[in-house]
């Protein structure tokens, strides 16, 4: 199996071609736009075109290197991303232990390389995983005229174990990069990297695709009929792997579907008559990994503005659940000028999951802070 095709950024494509054919390419990058719109496949698109013999206006796609990039196989292209931390490991066994892990990603992603963006995983880029890049970087490259590392979701380089060790680990790579070696970072959350990383790496923006380009994405790569790639397409706000997400998995819904409609929950449990209707949707949360919720709070601002939006005649993001929102409003008597106060709470909740609090604690929490800034919902009659 090889890398799906490329698709949408021909301006970043083009920008890229010819910087790279005046050996202007900076030899740090830092690609950043929103999650899923296709920031790491652009990367292993240029890291091809770095080490294609006969480059032209991209990667040829026929010599030995560029058919080894596709497959993710060439021996002078390292790909790194967030893992699971693996148990039982620790010091120099855990580099070792992280780099089966990503070996063992990366045989999956050859043999299923279509797959959503969104993971339920607590994961991060360790410290060994930072030791393992810079031991390497270090080495000749065996084919091209020098290595190419691509660090994906580069914003988690910090936040494991309460200290920035890996992220400080690579600034050194990062500002004098060894021999011809070439840095690309990816980020959908560029202001959680740390300043120094930011002052080291050129930055470039990825914006989202036309609904239309990922609803074509979806019918021609993953045979989606068109009916559902345009559903997926216009949930996916221009980004093919958030979009991916929504589609379903067998009898299924889709990873960020059935976290749409948990955050739903959540909303319609803030603005119930029952105050006690937040602890017991809270309960259905396992008592550990808050940092995973940090997605469907997403989901829960999306809702709370298309409340907002829909009190107010305005077109909804979740269009397709138009008629739940009016509802919603009329049986809360919802006010728009409420439900924007209400982002605050989302954010205060979102800073708790990432201090790794028990996620029961932050629903509960949370629940209860949006009954709180949407008067309204009481005034309907709140009972305790």
């Amino acid at each position: 199996m090889t890398l799906h095709p490329i698709v949408g950024h021909e301006k970043a494509r083009e920008s890229l071609a010819g910087a790279h054919a005046r050996h202007v390419l900076p030899a740090a990058l830092l690609m950043h736009g929103a999650r899923g719109v296709g920031k790491q496949r652009l990367a292993l698109w240029l890291a091809q075109l770095l080490v294609c013999e006969r480059p032209d206006v991209g990667p040829c796609g026929t010599c030995a290197p560029c058919r080894m990039a596709m497959s993710l196989e060439h021996p002078d292209i390292h790909w790194y991303f967030p893992l699971a931390r693996p148990k039982g490991a620790s010091g120099d066994k855990l580099v070792d232990a992280l780099e089966d892990a990503r070996q063992e990603a990366l045989r999956q992603m050859r043999q299923e390389p279509l797959r959503a963006s969104h993971s339920e995983e607590v994961r991060g880029l360790y410290l060994g995983m930072a030791k393992h890049i810079r031991a390497r970087a270090h080495k000749r490259p065996v084919m091209a005229a020098g290595q190419v590392f691509i660090i994906g979701e580069a914003e988690l380089l910090v936040p494991q174990e309460s200290s920035p060790e890996a992220a400080n680990a690579l600034l050194k790579l990062l500002e004098e990069p060894p021999g011809n070696a070439r840095f690309i970072l990816t980020s959908s959350e560029p202001g959680r990297l740390l300043s120094t990383i930011l002052s080291r790496t050129v930055p470039l923006h990825l914006t989202c695709l036309p609904d239309e380009d990922v609803a074509e994405f979806l019918e021609r790569e993953a045979g989606v009929e068109p009916e559902l790639a345009s559903w997926a397409a216009r949930l996916g706000h221009g980004s093919p792997g958030r979009a991916l997400g929504f589609l379903p998995d067998g009898e299924e819904p889709g990873p960020l579907e059935a976290l749409r409609q948990r955050a739903l929950e959540i909303v319609t449990a803030a603005t119930a008559p029952r105050r006690s209707a937040g602890y017991t949707l809270a309960l259905g949360f396992p008592p550990a990994g808050a940092r995973s919720l940090t997605a469907l709070f997403a989901f829960v601002e999306e809702w709370l503005r298309d409340l907002a939006a829909v009190a107010t005649g305005a077109d909804a993001l979740n269009e397709d659940a138009r008629q739940t929102l009016e509802r919603r409003i009329g049986e809360a008597g919802l006010a728009p000028f409420d439900l924007a106060r209400a982002f605050g709470s989302v954010q205060r909740a979102r800073e708790l999951a990432l201090a790794n609090v028990n996620p029961q604690l932050v629903v509960s929490g949370l629940v209860r802070d949006l009954q709180a800034e949407l008067p309204a919902s009481a005034a309907s009659g709140a009972v305790a």
